[in-house]
């Protein structure tokens, strides 16, 4: 199952930190790609980029000007869409069909307000709890439900910076960055 990540309406001046967060956390448990769409934000594109660089593995980061363009191709090529909500399904009870469908998975984030025809497109409305919270904390229950925990023995191909596992202090395996 490949699984890739839509982010809606992200603004300029007010999301790219949690834009941000909401594309490390989709590579880092599992994603191979995510579509930002809303205003252009090159560098935020280029800072995603220069990360999943470092950390390694091949992570895509693309703008779209049409998230419903995105929507219908996943689907005319067809892959699955699930769109997090807090009006959804429990995360918990669908994740594990979701998963056994076996289709490739477009999961869709919010911004701000989402049109009604994002529910109407997707093949199941999520909720990760029935509260307000973040989109970040959203992605990152549901992937790592997806995944079912999987996300913890991920290896990122040709890595410059690799983090090793430690109780106390930062170890940092640091490659050849000329590879």
């Amino acid at each position: 199952m490949n699984v890739n990540v839509l982010r809606l309406d992200h603004r300029l001046k007010r999301d790219t930190r949690i834009t941000t967060h909401v594309c490390l956390t989709a590579r880092a448990f599992g994603a191979s790609k995510i579509y930002l769409a809303g205003e252009r934000d090159n560098k935020l594109m280029d800072n995603v980029r220069d990360t999943a660089s470092r950390f390694g593995g091949s992570f895509e980061i693309e703008y779209t000007e049409s998230y419903m363009g995105v929507i219908n191709k996943w689907k005319a090529d067809g892959g699955k869409v699930v769109h997090l909500t807090m009006y959804g399904s429990q995360a918990h009870e669908i994740a594990p069909e979701v998963r056994e469908d076996g289709s490739d998975i477009l999961i869709i984030v919010g911004g701000s307000k989402v049109p009604g025809k994002v529910y109407k497109a997707a093949d199941w409305n999520v909720s990760v709890t029935t509260q307000p919270h973040s989109e970040v904390s959203s992605l990152a229950v549901f992937q790592h439900l997806l995944m079912d925990g999987k996300e913890f023995d991920l290896e990122f191909e040709n890595p410059v910076l690799e983090v090793i596992p430690t109780a106390h202090g930062k170890n940092v395996n640091i490659q050849n960055e000329n590879r």
